[in-house]
């Protein structure tokens, strides 16, 4: 979504809007329409520069992204081992 680079599925991190906020589904489990992102910094940057987000998810709004930020901060801070 961010960088637009096509890889298999399973490098690629399920995001799920709930409630006008985005919600990393590592599991892939979560109901709802579902984007993925390289679960990367740079890679939800350019996501959000491109405003991919509202057009993913067909929301009319702004989207809250405090959770998906910080469960990549967190798993970059582990090695990108989560």
């Amino acid at each position: 979504m961010g960088c637009r680079v096509r890889t298999v599925k399973s490098e690629l991190l399920r995001l799920v809007e709930v409630e006008g906020v985005i919600v990393p589904d590592p599991a892939g489990r979560l109901p709802g329409r579902g984007a993925s992102l390289h679960p990367a910094p740079g890679c939800l940057e350019l996501a959000e520069r491109r405003r991919a987000f509202p057009r993913a998810f067909r929301a009319a709004g702004a989207l809250d992204m405090t959770r998906l930020r910080a469960y990549l901060e967190e798993r970059d801070d582990a090695g990108g081992t989560s």
